[in-house]
């Protein structure tokens, strides 16, 4: 990162100083991770009963609006540069990038195997994936400034590289924004829970459904469960439905209200609340 700094602004390279810039949100970004998993580890307590896990969310909400912000600036200073473009030293220029794809790479091979489980690990790989493709195209400028005087490419590729992550930075946003309304978790439709659920032998009706994310891989799940029929072993029914929804739903957190005649709310029509 302070190699690309420092070249960007010598060389004159608007496409260094671009992926400097993502690398510099790497850095602040990934020390955002460290923190919010060791403060995601802290236990519950009597003023958050569900404890910190999600932190991580907020850090990876956190780090998508830095990512907005560096596009932004890039964009902007593109948009001067092409109308006047400065003297840009193509071989200094060249010789930083491929320091840069090196480290990039290495970077991504060891954030690849979480991203898919934790939001905020799946922020940091996207950032250092865009700054691998980044350092790609910031090769590819500085080699046809070399061989054409072209310097105006070095503009083009930095707006090429701040459009790049714009759609993936903002499906983390959504994603994160999504854990914090305490939304449906992506890819999992409530119809066919619910009917999954009325399914069970014993219930015939699921209402006040509720089922929301802590973090990324926690889903959590509230319902009001009726069994009218008395011959209903109430214990053996709520273990069976717990067992159903972790096998085929992968929810494992589940609370349960077990009824034999459905409750006002359920009389008048509110079945999701």
């Amino acid at each position: 990162m302070l190699a690309e700094i420092v070249g960007g602004v010598l060389t004159g390279s608007l496409a260094l100083i671009s992926d400097a810039s993502h690398m510099a949100t790497d850095v602040f970004g990934i020390a955002i991770a460290i923190a919010a998993i060791r403060i995601g580890r802290r236990p519950p307590d009597l003023k958050r009963t569900f404890g910190y896990e999600r932190f991580e969310t907020l850090a990876a909400a956190l780090n998508a609006l830095l990512l907005f912000g560096v596009a932004a600036y890039i964009l902007v200073e593109a948009y001067r540069r092409l109308s006047a473009p400065p003297e840009i030293q193509s071989s200094s220029m060249l010789v930083i990038a491929l320091i840069g794809l090196v480290v990039n790479f290495f970077a991504m091979r060891i954030l690849s195997e979480g991203q898919e489980e934790s939001l905020n690990l799946k922020g940091a790989y996207l950032e250092v994936w865009s700054d691998l493709l980044g350092s790609i195209g910031v090769i590819a400028a500085a080699l046809i400034i070399q061989f054409t005087g072209w310097t105006w490419i070095d503009s083009l590729v930095a707006v090429a590289i701040g459009l790049w992550v714009l759609p993936r930075t903002w499906m983390l946003f959504s994603n994160a924004l999504n854990v914090l309304l305490e939304g449906v978790p992506q890819g999992l439709d409530v119809e066919a829970l619910r009917t999954a659920m009325i399914d069970v032998p014993g219930v015939t009706d699921i209402h006040d459904l509720h089922v929301w994310s802590l973090t990324g891989g926690r889903i959590c799940l509230t319902a009001h469960m009726v069994a009218p029929s008395r011959d209903t072993d109430q214990e053996m029914l709520v273990e069976e439905m717990n067992r159903m929804l972790r096998d085929r739903f992968k929810i494992g957190h589940v609370t349960l209200q077990y009824e034999r005649v459905p409750c006002p709310d359920a009389v008048a029509g509110h079945r999701f609340l």
